[in-house]
């Protein structure tokens, strides 16, 4: 292996485990410095000039205050697509391109679907869905100006049309909502898990998109699915993420409400993640 990435492994020994740290050396090596694999892999020294030396320090030194190295470089993939992302957006994740991926199959080829997107963030959801289901019209919501400016940058990053608009879904709502689809990943993860998390994300990542009161931890799931009653077209889809441990109390809270053929889904990891329900 090349001279640096040991070194960057042993800098980061101590605040990240093993694989993590060596992952993380890739990372920079790679997208950063641009790297090829012959490089990487081969163990030639490549010198490094006093520039590139202060921004391997620099990045060292966020790493090691736990910011996310996505932060870092300001870029993401999700889907297949890159995207733009700072601390006012949660890191697009994995699971949630599954959620897309189950939308893109059961909509591929379908003609003049409308989706609107609530709590966009980066606007990852959005910006797949236009961009894989072409034909699509989407709308995206975010209370967060902040989150809708970068959400529009990944937009036009990606060359897709997405109309963003800034809608708190407790209070005011567009009058004219009204979709085929309501895609969600709300805010899910409960007070108290915050002392299980891990440091670049509880320290770094907006409270406002990650977190719901102990006592009612279902509340976005309540009121989307109620605005779902109102605003979806007949027989129209609902899909959201969900906090693994709540999948059974999700279900219930949907057919309490009148849903119908709902589908509980588990992501990579086998964990309860995202429910599909069809409005009554």
């Amino acid at each position: 292996m090349h001279p640096v990435y040991i070194d960057i492994v042993r800098s980061l020994s101590g605040f990240y485990p093993e694989p993590e740290a060596k992952a993380l050396a890739k990372s920079i090596l790679t997208e950063v410095f641009r790297f090829s694999a012959l490089d990487l892999y081969d163990g030639k020294d490549r010198e490094f000039s006093e520039k590139e030396h202060a921004a391997l320090e620099d990045i060292l030194s966020r790493l090691k205050r736990f910011e996310p190295f996505q932060y870092i470089t300001g870029e993401a993939s999700f889907c297949g697509l890159p995207f733009h992302v700072a601390p006012g957006v949660l890191i697009p994740r994995p699971e949630t391109a599954e959620l897309v991926d189950w939308i893109v199959s059961d909509f591929q080829g379908k003609a003049e679907v409308s989706i609107v997107d609530i709590g966009t963030g980066s606007g990852c959801i959005a910006v797949a869905l236009a961009r894989f289901l072409p034909g699509a019209r989407v709308s995206a919501w975010d209370i967060s100006d902040a989150a809708l400016g970068i959400a529009r940058r990944n937009a036009e990053r990606n060359r897709v049309r997405v109309d963003f608009r800034q809608v708190d879904v407790f209070s005011h709502i567009p009058a004219e909502a009204h979709a085929h689809i309501f895609v969600s990943n709300p805010p899910y993860i409960r007070e108290r898990e915050k002392a299980d998390m891990e440091r670049n994300v509880l320290d770094w990542e907006p409270e406002l998109a990650l977190f719901v009161p102990d006592d009612d931890p279902l509340r976005y799931y309540r009121r989307i699915a109620g605005l779902g009653l109102v605003h979806l077209a007949p027989s129209g889809v609902l899909y959201v993420e969900i906090n693994q441990a709540y999948g059974a109390e999700t279900v219930e809270l949907l057919a309490g409400m009148g849903y119908r053929d709902i589908v509980l889904r588990k992501d990579m990891s086998g964990n309860d993640r995202m429910i599909k329900a069809v409005r009554p």
